[in-house]
């Protein structure tokens, strides 16, 4: 149910908006974590490799769509607390409609193009038929996926991040029996897993759907679903446009990279495709954390209450860092365990063990970008967030390059061209920050 986030104690409402995003999230994770383990174990590392070389190239065209949804649910957080309903809903049916069109548009694209854009990744011609397939299943279902984030990011911006987590406990669950039933009893292979996941997804959003029309009023549009303001999408798109530019430059940077670690075999691909996995769960609860302070201030900007969303910030960054200490000691300690979840090959062990305890040391600096970002996109200044991500990738692409072509570091080279990025992107953010902080005027 919808929920005024404009009164009352803020620790205790971001905590409490936070943690169903994290255990949203994890549980997503779980089942493309899933598809991981059962794919290294039971298929071998080449299926493995072929799964981690999709997901970036998935990740970069749904990061288009959820820019969208996260564009509008800033929208949505604004008239919400200004409670300006008509307006709200005629934003919820433009969003879902144009998104709908342009997710159709992006499947088309990524199914017939396949072949091409594998290509350009560098893929090993062994493993390019099976990897071919799986991004053909995957891009098969990104309608499901786009309806999934629209809803959950409209029942967010109006203080529901409960719901959406009920429906990927379910969802997961359904891709984890899926997995075993399709790679283990029928033996597809990696193709197996990809239809699971795309079933799975599907379930999560008619799901989603399902509770709309019969717990939450405000969303029970009728025919004003087929409502599409112009007006509306272009001030959406000026937001969204923005927030997907910000999303695709970071996964184009992961392009990137993962073009680059291409290059090493294999072995280093297979063990960055499972340090993706770990790194997803490590990442994700910061950007969470990020996403309830952009709900709480985004909330407060409508209903003009500038105090507030200043401490909505100051409370936001606290809870990073106490998160970001706590990650840093667990990968670091446990990283060998974690990796033989995934394989059991020893190369791929041992690549993945020296990222992982590399990359926990440096996991402070995310928590202060993701929080900063947080601020950015709460008052609706989205282009400072693209400006900063594109720093931080940018770096992060070229001293990659630099450290494995000219100095041939292996995958220890990933890390260290991590941190030169996030180094340069609080170099860019923080003046900004102090200047609007300093300033705030709603």
């Amino acid at each position: 149910m919808e929920k005024d986030l404009t009164t009352g104690r803020i620790t205790p409402q971001l905590v409490r908006f936070t943690i169903p995003l994290v255990l949203g999230n994890l549980f997503q994770l779980t089942y493309n974590a899933v598809d991981s383990i059962i794919v290294g174990r039971f298929v071998g590392k080449e299926a493995l490799a072929a799964v981690g070389i999709c997901n970036p190239i998935s990740t970069l065209f749904i990061l288009f769509l959820n820019g969208l949804c996260m564009g509008a649910s800033i929208l949505m957080g604004n008239q919400f607390g200004a409670k300006d309903y008509d307006k709200l809903h005629r934003q919820i049916s433009t969003t879902m409609i144009s998104g709908f069109v342009f997710s159709l548009i992006l499947s088309a694209f990524c199914i017939i193009f396949a072949h091409p854009i594998l290509n350009v990744m560098q893929v090993d011609p062994s493993i390019m038929a099976m990897t071919i397939n799986y991004m053909r299943i995957i891009f098969a279902g990104l309608i499901f996926t786009f309806m999934y984030n629209c809803f959950a990011s409209t029942l967010r911006a109006l203080g529901d991040s409960q719901s959406p987590l009920y429906f990927l406990i379910t969802s997961a669950v359904i891709n984890i029996i899926g997995d075993l039933f399709f790679v283990l009893l029928l033996d597809w292979g990696s193709e197996g897993c990809a239809i699971a996941t795309v079933l799975s997804e599907a379930l999560s959003c008619l799901l989603c759907i399902i509770y709309i029309q019969k717990k939450v009023p405000i969303l029970q549009l009728g025919k004003k679903w087929l409502v599409f303001d112009k007006g509306l999408l272009g001030k959406t798109i000026s937001y969204g446009w923005a927030s997907a530019m910000q999303q695709a430059t970071v996964q184009l940077g992961k392009l990137g990279i993962q073009a680059i670690v291409n290059s090493m075999g294999v072995a280093v691909a297979a063990a960055f495709a499972v340090v993706n996995r770990i790194d997803d769960f490590a990442y994700t609860p910061e950007q969470n954390i990020a996403h309830a302070m952009t709900a709480l201030m985004a909330q407060s900007k409508g209903a003009g209450k500038k105090d507030r969303l200043k401490e909505a910030f100051k409370c936001g960054l606290r809870i990073e860092f106490i998160y970001g200490i706590i990650i840093f000691l667990i990968c670091f300690i446990f990283a060998n365990p974690l990796m033989r979840l995934f394989t059991s090959d020893p190369d791929v062990i041992k690549h993945g063990v020296t990222y992982l305890r590399l990359i926990s040391i440096m996991y402070l600096l995310p928590a202060a970008t993701n929080g900063i970002q947080g601020y950015f996109r709460g008052i609706g200044d989205l282009k400072i967030t693209l400006i900063s991500s594109f720093v931080n990738m940018g770096v992060r692409v070229a001293a990659a390059a630099v450290l494995v072509f000219a100095f041939s570091l292996q995958i220890e080279a990933l890390p260290y061209s991590y941190l030169a990025g996030w180094i340069g992107m609080l170099v860019a953010e923080l003046p900004l920050l102090i200047r609007s902080y300093k300033n705030l005027d709603i």
